[in-house]
C-alpha cells in the first residue's frame, strides 16, 4: 500500500464526519420529506383508484373516480378558473414586479420605505387579504360607492358578484399580496448585475429598455426561474383567497381545484373523489417542478 492510498483512506472518514452537526440537524427534515410527503403522496395516488367514501377502503374501482372527476362541471369550471388566474397571475406578477424593481433600482430617495410598503401585503395571510379585498370590492361601501359619491353615478364595479369576471376580482387580491415578493426577488437580481455593464451600454448609446431586454433579463435567468416556480406553486395552491372572498360563488363561478378537493373530502365525504382531484393537482406540480429541476441541475451538470 502506497503512502497516497493510506492518506486517502484516512481522509475518507474525515470527510464523512465533516459538518456532522448540520447532517444530524437535517435528519428530521429528511425523514419528514420521505415519510410524510413521499409516503402521503403515494397513499393519495393509490387510494384515488378506490371507492373510498367517509373512510379509506381498499375497494378498487379503476379509473371511475377520474371519469367522474372530469365529467363534473364543477371541476371543469375550477380548472378553467385556475388556468385564467394562473396565466394572468404569472404575466402580471412578473411584469409589475420587474417594473417596480427597475424603478427602485434607480437609487431613489426613501427606497427602503417604498420597498417596505410594497412588501407589506405579503406579510398578511391570504384570509386577511381576501377579507380586505372583499370589503374594497363591495359595491355598497367599496370602490364603486366611493366613485359614485364623487359624482360618477353610472360607474359600476362589482366583480365578486359577476359570474363572468369574478375570477379577476380574486386575481386583483392575489396580485396585491404577491407582487411585492416578486419585486424584492427581481431587485436582488438587478443589484447583482455588474455596474460596468450599465456604464458600457451608456457609452455605446444603447437605450435603457434595450439594455434591460437584451442584456439584463438574460443575465437574470436564475432569478426568473426561481420566481416562476414560486408563482406557479402559489397558483396551484389557490384556496384561501377564494374562500375568504367568494366561497366559490356566485354559484360555482369561482371554484378552484383546491376547494373542489376540500369540498369532496370533508363536505361530500367522498375521499376517493378528493384523492383523484389531489392527484391531478400533484401532477400539475410535477409538470412545473420537473422542467425546473432539469434546467437547474441538468444544465449545471452539462456545464
Amino acid at each position: 500500500m502506497t503512502l497516497t492510498e493510506t492518506s486517502s483512506d484516512v481522509r475518507r472518514p474525515v470527510r464523512l464526519f465533516r459538518n456532522i452537526a448540520a447532517k444530524i440537524a437535517a435528519i428530521p427534515m429528511i425523514l419528514t420529506a420521505l415519510v410524510v410527503f413521499t409516503g402521503g403522496s403515494i397513499w393519495t395516488v393509490v387510494y384515488s383508484f378506490t371507492g373510498s367514501k367517509l373512510l379509506p377502503k381498499e375497494k378498487f374501482v379503476g379509473l371511475a373516480q377520474y371519469e367522474r372527476l372530469w365529467s363534473s362541471s364543477k371541476w371543469m369550471i375550477a380548472i378553467e378558473n385556475l388556468i385564467i388566474y394562473g396565466f394572468c397571475s404569472l404575466v402580471f406578477s412578473l411584469v409589475i414586479g420587474f417594473v417596480l424593481a427597475a424603478l427602485l433600482d434607480q437609487k431613489i430617495r426613501f427606497e427602503n420605505t417604498f420597498r417596505t410598503i410594497l412588501l407589506y401585503p405579503f406579510a398578511l395571510s391570504f384570509i386577511v387579504t381576501g377579507l380586505v379585498w372583499q370589503w374594497i370590492l363591495n359595491p355598497d361601501f367599496g370602490i364603486q360607492s366611493v366613485i359614485r359619491s364623487i359624482g360618477w353615478e353610472s360607474f359600476s364595479f362589482d366583480p365578486l358578484n359577476n359570474q363572468e369576471i369574478v375570477i379577476f376580482g380574486i386575481l386583483i387580491a392575489g396580485l396585491w399580496q404577491g407582487t411585492g415578493l416578486i419585486m424584492c426577488l427581481m431587485l436582488a437580481g438587478l443589484r447583482g448585475i455588474d455596474e460596468d455593464i450599465w456604464k458600457a451600454s451608456r457609452v455605446d448609446g444603447i437605450p435603457a429598455w434595450k439594455t434591460y431586454i437584451f442584456i439584463v433579463i438574460p443575465m437574470m435567468r436564475p432569478v426568473f426561474v426561481t420566481t416562476l416556480v414560486i408563482i406557479a406553486s402559489g397558483i396551484v395552491r389557490l384556496y384561501d383567497l377564494v374562500v375568504a372572498q367568494t366561497s366559490g360563488g356566485p354559484g360555482i363561478a369561482s371554484e378552484v381545484p383546491a376547494k373542489y378537493v376540500y369540498d369532496a373530502m370533508f363536505l361530500s365525504q367522498n375521499l376517493g373523489q378528493g384523492f383523484a382531484g389531489s392527484t391531478m393537482m400533484f401532477l400539475a406540480v410535477l409538470i412545473v417542478l420537473i422542467p425546473w429541476a432539469f434546467m437547474e441541475f441538468g444544465g449545471r451538470k452539462r456545464g
